[in-house]
């Protein structure tokens, strides 16, 4: 099977660096396109009277976390493969899933495990979301 587009869901784990350098080299066997997402959530704090956000500052230098992930990201992926990059703020499975979709994506690739910690293990790993409700091929690197 030929794959078109590639998504890679990279969240600057060493999982997602593995899981980017194994699609780059699929997209320049195959010929194919690559988009690289990284998805961030901005914590918020919700005890049901009240939400609570971090202050405008924390939020900017959140982002600009995020930005300098992307440009990690940016660096991993030889000239010769066409990457497009971008950084949505959203719930990770539902925004990985959405953005597959919309871009006409034919494979998600993304690591085992990423960054969630405590999260992952109440709510779920992303990647296992992904996998359960993705409507094409996704490969999960280790």
């Amino acid at each position: 099977m030929k794959y078109v587009k590639i998504m890679v869901a990279y969240d600057g784990s060493n999982l997602s660096r593995k899981a980017l350098r194994h699609a780059a080299q699929l997209a320049d066997s195959y010929g194919s396109r690559m988009l690289v997402l990284h998805v961030y959530q901005v914590p918020i704090v919700n005890n049901g009277d009240f939400m609570l956000t971090l202050p405008p500052d924390w939020s900017q230098q959140y982002m600009q976390h995020s930005f300098g992930v992307l440009e990690q990201a940016k660096g991993l992926v030889p000239p010769s493969v066409e990457a497009e990059f971008k950084l949505v703020d959203g719930e990770p499975a539902e925004t990985i899933l959405e953005f597959a979709e919309e871009e006409g994506c034919d494979l998600i690739v993304m690591g085992s495990r990423g960054l969630g910690g405590i999260r992952e293990f109440v709510l779920g790993s992303v990647s296992h979301n992904v996998m359960q409700h993705s409507k094409v091929p996704v490969l999960v690197v280790k």
